[in-house]
């Protein structure tokens, strides 16, 4: 089955600051001016790093989600798209905000937007990745006049069950997924991955998952419901 997206106007909705290139580089490389809107984008409260910022290379004092919007900037200009930053903080940042009020600025920004497909990710594992696509889900129905469609979370779908968990999730809410082959461009992704030096170097340190996953086809389904 193939979808085409009627004006080409498309906007992938991304957990993170990275998410939305790893899964969907190829999709972004395809269409004209996309936007990435990344949910939890916002900065902290001055503090310790993490370990996972430490991991990525980062001292004490940095501006970390700063540095991280640049790469996020970059990659995204290699691909020809926007991207678009949403303040919730990261999970590793505090408590996770609820979905209703993720769904709540999620809205105003594809308002503002107006594209003709809005992409959103299956939601797998991670928490922010799950709050994400809850909240894409309850903007889905109230916007559904654009074509709404799901993106494998890269990384996240190499883990055992996740993805047979999520669709029948999706069934048991009264959805269902259409295997869709959207227009991607491959071989823009390495440079724009690249861009995200940091992360990568996290990924690459003992017990992390690697990047082998990242250069996996990306897949697609249509949301219905």
């Amino acid at each position: 089955m193939t979808d085409s997206i009627p004006t080409g106007r498309a906007a992938v909705i991304s957990p993170h600051l990275d998410d939305g290139v790893f899964a969907c580089a190829g999709f972004l490389a395809a269409h004209p001016d996309p936007v990435v809107i990344t949910v939890f984008a916002g900065r902290p409260a001055p503090g310790p790093l993490t370990e996972w910022d430490r991991s990525s290379g980062f001292e004490d004092g940095d501006d970390v989600v700063g540095r991280r919007r640049e790469e996020d900037r970059a990659a995204l200009s290699r691909l020809g798209a926007r991207p678009r930053w949403l303040e919730f903080l990261d999970a590793q940042y505090g408590d996770p905000p609820d979905s209703e009020a993720v769904a709540g600025d999620l809205e105003k920004a594809l308002i503002d937007e107006a594209p003709d497909a809005v992409l959103v990710p299956l939601g797998l594992f991670h928490d922010d990745h799950r709050t994400t696509h809850a909240a894409g889900l309850a903007v889905a129905r109230r916007q559904p006049d654009r074509a709404w469609f799901v993106y494998e979370d890269a990384l996240y779908r190499r883990i055992d069950d996740e993805l047979a968990a999520r669709r029948a999730a999706l069934q048991a809410g009264g959805f269902r997924l259409e295997p869709a082959q959207l227009p991607v461009r491959p071989g823009e992704k390495p440079a724009a991955v690249a861009c995200y030096a940091s992360q990568l170097r996290a990924l690459s340190t003992p017990g992390r998952p690697g990047t082998a996953d990242l250069w996996a086809p990306e897949r697609f389904w249509r949301l219905r419901w």
